[in-house]
């Protein structure tokens, strides 16, 4: 009997290089990844169309320019160039290199069997190379602000996460850019005090609390957040870099309602048995791995009870991030709206509280493609009952008819209502643990 996992992997091989329309791409695909495991379980998003695909193939009549590839492909994906040219291989992979690209093989060749002659077949030449960047070199954004990549733990024959302070270059760059009016000595300054002082704080922190997940999470919860694998610390014991495992997005697509049933009870995991708060829980520190729904980027995470104000430092920067985080604007602009009333959430504002986390949760279900390297992988369909359930449970936790008295207002709350949902809309709850 051939094993489950290897004979779906040969389909996904079969599939892809029957869909593939191009006899290069094919022969590549059947040659060099027909016996890749990776390919075998990832390979499958090929065909996306609207969302971030592991794998993208090109030849020369393709588009394969670095700068489009990057946004069409998943972080950690794979882009393989294929042509009969191969001063164009070798020009194409150097500028891939460059391009926040690691060349995971190097150029290669295969033959194009003839069709009655196999043995006189033309040579096709290759090459595979990893996105590791999240965004392209050079490019500034304001969704990050730590230097995030991923690098190879040779060691241990595997990818993963580094989170490292960045330079002051690369700050002194965001900061302009943000504040062109600003003297440079000023600018300077203010960078000087990020790289030294802030951004070394946080992350001490952030390995702290994913030390403290390892430690309390029930074990079936433990891969679903980020461990901490190595950090190296300066002279007065900050951590300046650390390393992650890496959560990688895949794995079998869920619905809506089993993305928000997973993420809840992860969430109520993370509230009641870590006692972490995570409070930045957008869609993109989201995943959808073989392991199920994970959370990453605990770098704003607190623990239940802590004393933010012991810390003058620490208490002052709360303080700001609770003023100018995302969520903490959304939130402000949704009670002076009145779209929400739940008086626990409204009392929230501006504060490190676990209502901040079930505020972002319940609002972040209803829209799971806001985010595109979960497309893919969470089938949602606008107007359908599943979504219209969802939007209405929603609005049960923000605008509960009792502002004073929500039935709704802890993660374990919100679970027990998807869970009634499930078994409203299915006769039964989906399993909350991957398969």
């Amino acid at each position: 009997m051939v094993p489950r996992r290897a004979a779906q992997g040969r389909e996904v091989v079969a599939s892809v290089a029957a869909n593939s329309s191009n006899p290069l791409i094919d022969n590549v695909i059947r040659q060099v990844l027909a016996g890749d495991e990776e390919f075998q379980t990832f390979g499958s998003s090929l065909h996306s169309e609207t969302g971030m695909a592991d794998y993208r193939f090109a030849t020369e009549n393709d588009p394969h320019d670095p700068e489009t590839v990057f946004w069409q492909t998943r972080w950690g994906g794979n882009f393989v160039f294929v042509s009969k040219s191969k001063d164009l291989v070798r020009e194409t992979a150097e500028q891939f290199s460059k391009s926040g690209f690691l060349l995971e093989r190097p150029i290669g060749h295969i033959k194009q069997p003839f069709k009655f002659l196999p043995f006189l077949g033309s040579k096709i030449h290759y090459f595979i190379a990893r996105k590791m960047q999240l965004i392209p070199p050079g490019d500034i954004t304001d969704r990050f602000t730590y230097m995030v990549e991923l690098s190879v733990d040779k060691k241990n024959d595997r990818y993963v996460v580094t989170k490292r302070v960045p330079t002051d270059e690369w700050v002194i760059n965001r900061l302009k850019r943000r504040w062109p009016e600003l003297p440079y000595d000023t600018v300077e300054k203010r960078a000087k005090k990020f790289t030294e002082k802030i951004f070394p704080l946080f992350l001490t922190r952030e390995a702290a609390i994913l030390k403290i997940l390892q430690e309390h999470l029930p074990h079936e919860y433990r891969n679903r957040v980020p461990q901490c694998v190595h950090v190296e610390k300066d002279s007065r014991g900050f951590v300046r870099l650390m390393q992650m495992n890496w959560l990688r997005n895949g794995g079998k697509p869920l619905r809506q309602l089993e993305f928000a049933l997973q993420a809840a009870d992860l969430l109520r995991a993370v509230h009641d048995a870590a006692e972490v708060i995570h409070l930045d829980l957008r869609l993109d520190n989201m995943v959808v791995t073989h392991n199920g729904v994970g959370f990453v980027d605990f770098g704003s995470a607190v623990r239940v009870g802590e004393d933010i104000s012991s810390n003058p430092l620490l208490a002052t920067l709360y303080g700001e991030l609770m003023k100018t985080s995302h969520i903490q604007r959304m939130l402000d602009q949704m009670t002076i709206s009145g779209h929400v009333t739940a008086e626990h959430i409204c009392n929230s504002r501006g504060k490190v509280d676990k209502a901040v986390d079930v505020f972002y949760l319940a609002v972040q279900f209803n829209s799971p493609h806001d985010n595109p390297d979960l497309k893919e992988l969470i089938e949602f369909h606008p107007g359908s009952d599943e979504a219209i359930a969802l939007q209405q449970l929603t609005r049960q936790v923000l605008t509960p008819p009792d502002p004073s008295n929500p039935p709704i207002k802890t993660a374990k709350d919100v679970l027990k209502s998807l869970e009634l949902l499930a078994e409203e809309l299915y006769g039964a709850v989906p399993s909350l643990v991957a398969d």
